[in-house]
């Protein structure tokens, strides 16, 4: 039971931490950045199973973790209202060509980034865009202005 009682305080702390990370550092792992992810995961795995080498062990937090998973994506699925928490919500990043600097500053992008990112999509300019969206899984789309 002790092991059950880890993997759920460790599933929400992943949960807390990836929110608290943003979209756009998952969505753009460095090298440096997937170290880290699987050190945390090391770490996460060290606490959650202590000294216990079992197989039993091994299933039950496996177990908790999946349960939890499917849990907090039917969640999302069955309550709307819990979705922006669990999933996050897409951000306007870009209006009629023009960056929206107080989005772009709370999600951590630069508008270096912001026109890499048009260029990567075929894009000359901001300019040609009438929206960009950063989407909860952390690229960004564009809508482009009308011929």
């Amino acid at each position: 039971m002790d092991i059950v009682l880890r993997a759920i305080v460790a599933f929400f702390f992943v949960l807390f931490v990836a929110r608290v990370v943003g979209r756009r550092e998952l969505s753009s792992l460095q090298p440096f950045d997937l170290i880290l992810l699987v050190m945390i995961g090391d770490l996460v795995q060290q606490g959650v199973t202590q000294n216990d080498f079992s197989v039993t062990g091994l299933m039950l937090a496996a177990g908790t973790i999946a349960v939890l998973t499917v849990f907090v994506s039917y969640s999302s699925f069955k309550f709307p209202r819990l979705r922006p928490m669990l999933d996050g919500e897409p951000v306007i990043v870009l209006e009629k060509g023009e960056p929206i600097q107080r989005n772009l500053a709370r999600n951590r992008i630069t508008v270096d980034e912001l026109q890499a990112a048009a260029r990567q999509n075929g894009y000359g300019s901001l300019g040609e865009i009438e929206w960009g969206v950063l989407e909860t899984g952390g690229q960004i789309s564009f809508i482009p202005k009308a011929s």
